[in-house]
């Protein structure tokens, strides 16, 4: 915790002088010294800066620059995850667990907008309280969707995978992370400034006029996204450059490439959401029009910025996912991964064609007519290499050896939901049914099944799968299924009721509605607060497995993919002799297959 203490104290220091300094620049323009929005710009950017300094950067890192020594690590235990620890497994765990707990939050603001629509009228909150509650509950969702799962095991799991003793840049990998931190802070405390109603899309103008909470918004959504880029370039020359001896491309196994087809997605688009969000701070706080019509500027290009990254950040989130469904459908049907050439080729396809869609969201924006087949073509073609994908997992099952572990079950859960957020997603790409369907809850359902049903029911298939391999010891099996079934149950009686609502009529991001659509979003209420019970149950797993579960064997699953070749948890540079790949990492039922071996030590005189 001293780590953290340095960090916030450090943190306001830099903020005070970051917003000092603006002062006195405003006072030598005649201005006064504090400039409201502008003074916490200002002062934001300095207190990121002073908590990275203080949580380690400075003694661990820029030190060196000034010829000083730097301080050595040495934490071990619990202390470990509350420092800037460079070791790729202690950053893993960093990322899952705070992005476990903002899931958990986000859960907990979804449970409040629900308990407003369980019935017609104004019940516990105004209409201006419950876009705030949406707008933080969106924004959370999406940073947990965007960074949880690549967060978490591209970090811990991918260098493992690949025989990498750590990640290509380690103070890089740590600093990556703790940019997460002041990003929870901005949100939370943009409660204090009456919050901002934009929803998590923080559209110009409204973003321009409305409340001040709307620069923490842009604020955390620079912040994450420059830690997103950090993490992209990490994963990318990790895979490129540390693979093990052997490990060819066609060797690597399908959450590389997962995880390589999302980093690349990270570092070309997030850029793009970056330059939205600082010119819609430049329009709020320094004058300048890029989004005002009434001054020569263009609401629209807000939309074309942000939704040419906001439409490849879904596959951000969800090919990571499908990276681990696939993993674990191969190992829990003891059948080599099925068609995994193709599987690559559609993971990339979906890479490539995430760049020519973004348009989609914006059918009813006042687009040409002639303009919106293209997008329309472009987005329905996006369904052939995703459609690849769900090839692969059918074939690998077909014939195999099912074994319905708690992981498994998750697994085939992300097949399932995203099926159904693949087809009516082709529903909304069809010009005439999207400007029917615009803004209504139709499009929240198929939001959720596509991010929540895939890329969150795949974190939680990583976690019960690798679960043993992070902390050594078993979680309780039968109180996982139960948590699979609660929340697989909950999740599709919260999700379809809201197809038929949308399809009805029922807008979203609007806290009433006219009374025929009450009893369905009552039994809606109902099914998500079943949802949410469920999580508690999750946590009670988790945290008495890791004191008193039973202690895991190296591995559990029969596993052939380098992770299962060392200890859990793995030591500090994860093997105790360099491996060499030797064969395909799914050779499940293949006589004498094997994918990796350890030469001896070579011989020293």
């Amino acid at each position: 915790m001293r780590t953290i203490i340095q960090g916030l104290v450090g943190g306001v220091i830099a903020f005070i002088i970051g917003a000092a300094l603006l002062g006195i620049v405003r006072l030598a323009f005649g201005l006064s010294f504090w400039g409201g929005e502008a003074s916490l710009v200002a002062g934001w950017l300095a207190f990121v800066i002073g908590w990275l300094l203080g949580v380690g950067v400075w003694e661990y890192w820029v030190r060196e620059w000034f010829n000083l020594p730097v301080k050595k690590f040495e934490a071990t235990g619990t202390s470990r995850y509350f420092t800037f620890c460079t070791d790729h497994k202690v950053v893993g765990i960093q990322y899952l667990v705070t992005f476990l707990g903002l899931f958990l939050l986000a859960g907990l603001l979804a449970m409040v907008m629900r308990a407003e629509l369980m019935a017609p009228g104004r019940n516990y909150m105004s209409g201006a309280t419950y876009n705030n509650v949406m707008s933080l509950h969106g924004t959370i969702m999406v940073f947990v969707g965007v960074a949880a799962t690549v967060g978490a095991f591209g970090n811990y799991i991918l260098p493992i995978m690949i025989g990498a003793e750590d990640m290509a840049f380690p103070r890089l990998n740590a600093l990556s992370f703790w940019f997460v931190p002041p990003v929870a802070i901005l949100l939370l405390a943009s409660v204090f400034s009456n919050g901002y109603d934009t929803g998590w899309t923080g559209y110009a103008t409204l973003a321009s006029s409305t409340r001040e909470g709307v620069i923490f918004y842009n604020l955390a959504f620079f912040t994450v996204g420059f830690s997103s880029i950090l993490g992209a370039v990490n994963i990318l020359t990790t895979v490129i450059a540390l693979r093990a001896k052997g490990m060819y491309w066609g060797r690597l196994p399908i959450f590389v490439w997962a995880s390589l087809g999302t980093a690349i997605l990270s570092l070309i688009f997030t850029q793009f959401i970056a330059l939205a969000m600082i010119m819609s701070l430049l329009d709020r706080v320094a004058g300048f029009s890029f989004f005002d019509a009434f001054a020569g500027g263009d609401p629209l290009l807000y939309q074309n910025v942000f939704w040419f990254y906001s439409h490849p950040a879904v596959y951000v989130m969800i090919l990571p996912g499908l990276g681990i469904a696939l993993e674990i459908i191969s190992v829990f049907s003891r059948k080599p991964l099925f068609a995994y050439k193709w599987a690559v080729f559609g993971m990339m396809g979906v890479v490539v064609l995430s760049a020519l869609v973004w348009a989609h969201h914006m059918f009813t924006s006042g687009m040409d007519s002639p303009l919106r087949i293209p997008f329309m073509i472009t987005t329905e073609l996006i369904s052939v290499p995703t459609g690849l994908v769900f090839l692969t997992a059918l074939g690998t099952m077909w014939g195999g050896k099912l074994i319905l572990k708690t992981p498994m079950l998750f697994a085939l859960a992300v097949i399932f939901n995203f099926l159904i957020g693949g087809i009516t997603g082709i529903f909304l790409s069809d010009v005439p049914v999207d400007i029917q369907l615009q803004d209504t809850f139709f499009v929240v359902a198929h939001f959720h099944y596509t991010i929540v049903g895939g890329g969150i029911f795949a974190l939680f298939a990583g976690i019960y799968y690798w679960y043993p391999k992070m902390t050594g010891r078993m979680y309780n099996e039968r109180q996982g299924k139960i948590q699979f079934w609660w929340m697989f149950i909950g999740f599709n009686l919260t999700f379809i009721p809201m197809f038929w609502a949308g399809l009805n009529g029922m807008n979203r991001r609007i806290a009433d509605y006219v009374p025929d659509l009450g009893n369905i979003n009552f039994f809606t209420s109902m099914s998500a607060f079943f949802l949410g019970i469920g999580f508690l149950l999750f946590v009670y797993n988790m945290a008495v497995s890791l004191k008193k579960g039973e202690v895991a064997a190296d591995n559990p699953w029969g596993g052939y993919t380098l992770e299962w070749q060392t200890s859990s948890p793995p030591p500090l540079e994860n093997f105790d002799t360099p491996p060499e790949v030797v064969g395909d990492p799914y050779g499940y039922g293949e006589p004498d297959a094997k994918h990796v071996i350890f030469p001896a030590p070579a011989a020293t005189d």
